[in-house]
Order: C-alpha cells, then structure tokens, then sequence
C-alpha cells in the first residue's frame, strides 16, 4: 500500500511510524523547504502517554522536556495574581506535566521515522483525482504520481482538506482572537513558570524553554477574521500595532520581534468537519479536528488519531470502512476535545480589568471546592477513549 501524507509536523510522522508498522510505503510531502524549528509548547496527555511509550520516543520526549512548574498570572510589576502548579489534577490541567516545544517534537517524530519514510520538503498537493483503486497526485514541482491513499495531516489550513472536502470557510470556525508567538532571550525572572499578562482586549505570555530562550506570546480580541492573507512583515506591523502601549514587559518582547527567526501568527480557530473521509482521501489531526489551543488536546488528538487511523487501516481490507471505523473509534474523544473551557476566547483575553483581576483568582481557586469539581472534568477529557491493540506494537505491554 503506497501512502501519501501531506504535512510532517505532528499528526503526519506520527501516522507515517504506524502506517509503516502496518506495511505500508509512505511519502511524506510538505510544503515548508525545510523543518520549522521551535514554536510553542505543546502537550502529551491522558491517551497520548501510552502512545509515545509503545513508540519508543518516550525518553527522546524526556530529554527536551520544558521544566515548566505551572501556569502564573502577573500584573504590571510581576507580582503574581494567582497560579495553578503543573501536577496539578495529574499533570493534566492547563499546563501539562509533559510540555515540549512543537519543533522539537517533529524532530523527535521525524527522527523515529526516517529510516523508513521518504520526506520532500519545498513541494506540496495542487490537485487529486482518485476512483476506486486510487488517487492520481499532481505537486507544486510538477511531477504527478500515484498512490493507494491520501492522508491530510497539514492543520487547520490543510490544503488537501481544499482539495478534496472544500474551501476553509466551510469547516473553520473562528473565535475571535489572533495571536502570535516567537523565541527571545530568557529575561531570567522566570523561575521556570508561564508567566501570562492580561490588559483588557489583550495577553501578553512568557514560557520557559531551554537554552537560554523563552517563548513570547501576544494575542488580541478581533470581532472578525480579516488578517488571513497577510505577508509575515505586515503580520509583525500588526501585531506591534496592537501590543503597543502595554506594560508589563510588552516593551522589550516586541524590541524583539523583528529579528525573531520562527515569529507566527494565527487566527484562534477551529476545524470541524463532519466526515473525515472522501473515498481514498482522510484527515488527521488539526486538519479535520481542532479545538485550538484553547481546549489543550491538539497534540494529543493527533497522536491517538494516528495510531487508531494507521490501526483500522491494518484491520480492514476497505480503505473507506476502515476510515469509518477510526471515525466511530475517535467520535467521542475527539467531541470532548473540541470543547472549550469555561469562558473561551473571552476567558484568555478579557475585556475588563475586573475580569482580569476575577481571572487571576479564579487560578488559585482551581485546586478547591467548588472548581476542582469543574476543572477535573475538563481534564479527564484526555482519556476519553479506549486504545484497542491492533497488533502494530513491539512491546506487547498491557494497554491502559
């Protein structure tokens, strides 16, 4: 079974390790010339853990671990508001015990699979055509091939989901909030916590790396999404445009910004997509489901959309019911984490100075009655599945 998976960040090595356990011969096309580095942490949680262990990247994981100890909202002058430690609820609340910068996880990713799967960057899907024994590829270079199956696994902008199910505007639903993210120096007040700083209509946030090096995080409110098109030079302008006038250390985060060499910027979105399937063509991960990073199970999404997708595929002669069967296997978890937490966009960037102070409380307040009721059920959403052994581990340990 020849594969072709668009996209090599988290969900498409991840699909292209199990795919090839499976037996299959797997491409991996994406349109960056090169790996993008750093970008911001991401999370392992609940269901996902298992999955890197049978994976034999635990340690890799391990090894470029952020220390982070927790989630601290400051005011003006760096005093603390209120705070939620990393272990809290499990390692499972809005930080993670486990968090890694999301380069550093594709490199782990590409790096368990590269033996074995063929990885072309600077090239990307301008058209598909496919009948019942395949699909016909034509790339950006020119060239056209085919393959039994096309896995998108390209995120919230994935240009096979164009392809194949549709513009954007038919499956991503904004929510009023851009943000940005970029790598600066260590300020070295840290003491290794996210530190996040609200003024009214928009958040300013530092988390730890390592290295020497912090990552910087600006977001603000916007009714609409109007800054889709936007060159990377107009995206900084922008940005700088919002931010300015902030205190807290906004100041010396945007000196920074211009030579920042992995600056990004988004819109907080998310994907829903009803069928994740069309014949010979699925998605994974952000690409057909993606709560953003406000729900905190993007990552872990793809990584258990991969194994159970890779894993109906092994079970099932029929491409189209084993997609239906990862679809039903995944329905529910991938449900709850579409849910956002209480609050939503308007929790992250409050519009009041009352809210913010109220928000900074209501951090501290989490680990007690009546909230750690709440807060607990939000963070069991990251098991809310049950793996089934399709016979693709080596370590034939007991599944969760």
């Amino acid at each position: 079974m020849r594969v072709l998976i668009s996209g090599s960040s988290i969900a498409g090595p991840a699909c292209a390790f199990w795919l090839h356990r499976a037996g299959a011969e797997v491409t991996v096309v994406e349109k960056a010339r090169q790996p993008r580095p750093g970008g911001h942490a991401v999370d392992v949680r609940g269901a996902a853990r298992p999955i890197v262990e049978w994976m034999g990247i635990r340690e890799a994981i391990r090894a470029r671990q952020v220390d982070e100890r927790g989630l601290m909202m400051v005011d003006g002058r760096n005093r603390p508001l209120g705070k939620l430690a990393a272990d809290a609820f499990g390692g499972e609340a809005m930080v993670a015990e486990i968090e890694i910068a999301r380069g550093d996880l594709a490199e782990v990713l590409r790096n368990a699979t590269e033996g074995f799967t063929e990885y072309r960057y600077g090239d990307h899907l301008t058209a598909l055509t496919q009948d019942a024994r395949g699909v016909d590829v034509t790339f950006a270079s020119g060239t056209r091939e085919r393959y039994d199956l096309v896995i998108g696994a390209d995120g919230v902008h994935s240009g096979v989901r164009s392809l194949a199910f549709g513009p954007d505007s038919d499956f991503i639903r904004y929510l009023g909030v851009y943000s940005a993210y970029f790598t600066v120096t260590d300020p070295g007040d840290m003491d290794n916590w996210y530190l996040m700083y609200n003024e009214p209509g928009r958040v300013a946030g530092l988390r730890p790396e390592r290295g020497g090096t912090a990552k910087a995080q600006f977001a603000f409110r916007e009714p609409e999404a109007r800054f889709e098109r936007l060159t990377r030079d107009e995206e900084k302008r922008l940005v700088t445009e919002r931010m300015t006038g902030g205190g807290w250390k906004i100041p010396e985060l945007l000196a920074q910004m211009p030579d920042a060499p992995d600056f990004f910027f988004d819109s907080l979105s998310q994907v829903h997509v009803k069928r994740w399937w069309r014949g010979r063509v699925a998605l994974v991960g952000d690409a057909g489901y993606c709560g953003s990073p406000l729900a905190g199970l993007g990552t872990s999404m793809s990584l258990v959309g991969a194994y159970v997708l890779a894993g109906e595929l092994s079970r099932a002669g029929d491409p189209e019911r084993a997609f239906a069967a990862y679809q039903e296997t995944m329905a529910d978890y991938v449900a709850a984490g579409l849910e956002l937490p209480p609050g939503g966009a308007k929790g992250l960037v409050p519009k009041s100075r009352l809210m913010i102070r109220l928000r900074g409380k209501s951090l501290s307040m989490m680990t007690a009655w009546p909230m750690r009721g709440l807060v607990a059920k939000q963070a069991g959403k990251a098991d809310a599945i049950t793996l089934r052994d399709y016979g693709l581990r080596t370590d034939r340990t007991q599944l969760r």
